[in-house]
């Protein structure tokens, strides 16, 4: 059965939403967000970083484990999206906003709202993974609808990081007055795609559900070696973006000497990195017509991250200098090609898996595995942005609010490590953990 195209375009809003303007923003944002404009320390912002992604081991199966035996009359996933639209939205509003505390108070604010957030996010993003699952059989659909996905998320990633400086431009005012009102207008967005997707798609297939909650499926996970493979592939994937997305602020701000401008472009780490998510857009949607290609899902996705591990290694190499914002601008195109192929086929491997699951255990437990890409997402994105803040605080950067006048203070006590340091953590680190892929990839049992 051909699915219609609204049905995909409202998928995508999906991702968009969550993709393409919350995580993104977590992602690329919050590190340098919490350190120098909220006033955390560097050490707060690691164990914040930390702390969540602890409570998200546990939260992530759960909401899968809940979203299977949902039964409502919009469905088993979708009703997740409608009602869970304005939550994510307003906390996500909420975390940006920077509150005349002192330093406890701004802890208690900052780490209240970041589980909040994570809940919320959880509560959306697993269901609307899971949707993949039950919209269709038809594995070419299926291709299809994780390309869309992509899309969707690169493009609105592309909107988000191209708007943000001229955006805070216009809004004026003091960095944290700029991220608040950013906030608000980025999550009332963010509320408006996810709503549209629960709205827009249509769930087909019946899952075939456990009578009564059980552990058994938790632990058939654990037997399901395609599931530990590809959540490790994923965990994998999303520390390769993560370290890169999470250190871009750093580099531009101690590598780069700030902004540059270039024939009226305003070149910010948001910007530089809008060129790779608009090379991922373009890739991602070419991404199923290559994978018919090369043949398998599995030699597709090998390729590619071999292309963004290499060109990873080479942006080592490219001299620490302004004058070379053009080169460092082609070596990440290069690199996210490489992801904008491989990132739709993570989630249609899930897909796989979910059925070779079902197949072998008699009940669906789309939800559960989905999941799992989501705890991937959020493991990897918070795990490297705790790991860079703790490697520049090994390496020289301090952080901090005056208790008595609450202004950020930033000390460096080694500059040159510090520069190192971040250029490593956007290069080499990301370079390593594709070797670990292909490693990964090569013990992945299913041949599709």
């Amino acid at each position: 059965m051909r699915i219609p195209l609204r049905e995909k375009i409202g998928y995508a809003l999906g991702d968009a939403a969550a993709g393409g303007i919350t995580w993104k923003v977590m992602s690329i944002a919050f590190p340098l967000f919490f350190t120098n404009v909220f006033g955390l320390t560097i050490a707060d912002t690691a164990t914040l970083m930390l702390i969540a992604r602890m409570f998200d081991v546990v939260t992530d199966p759960l909401m899968g484990s809940l979203a299977d035996r949902t039964q409502s009359r919009w469905g088993t996933y979708r009703p997740w999206l409608i009602f869970g639209a304005v939550p994510l939205g307003l906390i996500f509003a909420l975390l940006l906003y920077t509150p005349d505390f002192g330093p406890v108070g701004k802890r208690i604010w900052a780490y209240s709202l970041y589980l909040m957030m994570m809940v919320a996010y959880t509560a959306v993003n697993v269901p609307y993974g899971s949707l993949l699952g039950v919209m269709t059989d038809d594995d070419n659909e299926k291709n299809q609808f994780s390309s869309f996905r992509m899309v969707g998320a690169y493009a609105m990633g592309f909107v988000t990081l191209l708007s943000f400086p001229y955006l805070q431009k216009m809004v004026g005012g003091t960095p944290q007055h700029q991220y608040a009102v950013l906030g608000a207008f980025f999550g009332i967005l963010a509320t408006a795609g996810t709503l549209a997707c629960g709205l827009l798609t249509k769930e087909r297939l019946k899952p075939v559900r456990a009578e009564k909650f059980s552990l058994k499926p938790f632990g058939d996970l654990f037997r399901n070696k395609p599931w530990i493979y590809l959540t490790l592939i994923g965990i994998g994937m999303n520390f390769f973006n993560s370290f890169r997305y999470a250190v871009a602020g750093y580099m531009f701000e101690y590598c780069l000497h700030g902004d540059i401008t270039l024939s009226g472009l305003i070149i910010n780490y948001t910007v530089f990195m809008t060129f790779g998510e608009l090379t991922c857009m373009v890739f991602g949607g070419v991404s199923p017509v290559f994978t018919k290609w090369v043949g398998s899902k599995r030699k597709a996705f090998n390729i590619a991250v071999i292309i963004s591990g290499v060109a990873s290694l080479g942006y080592f190499f490219i001299p620490m200098s302004p004058s070379y914002i053009w080169l460092m601008i082609v070596v990440v195109v290069i690199t996210s090609i490489g992801v904008g192929l491989f990132s739709p086929l993570l989630w249609s491997m899930y897909a796989d898996v979910a059925d070779y699951a079902t197949e072998k255990n008699g009940t669906s437990s789309t939800g559960l595995i989905f999941s799992s890409g989501t705890m991937a997402q959020k493991f990897g994105t918070a795990i490297s942005g705790s790991l860079v803040a703790l490697f520049l605080g090994i390496a020289g950067f301090m952080s901090g609010t005056d208790p008595a006048t609450g202004e950020t203070i930033i000390t460096i006590t080694d500059e040159q490590s510090v520069r190192n340091m971040i250029w490593a953590l956007f290069s080499i680190a990301p370079a390593i953990i594709t070797v670990i892929m292909i490693v990964l990839l090569h013990l992945y049992p299913i041949k599709k």
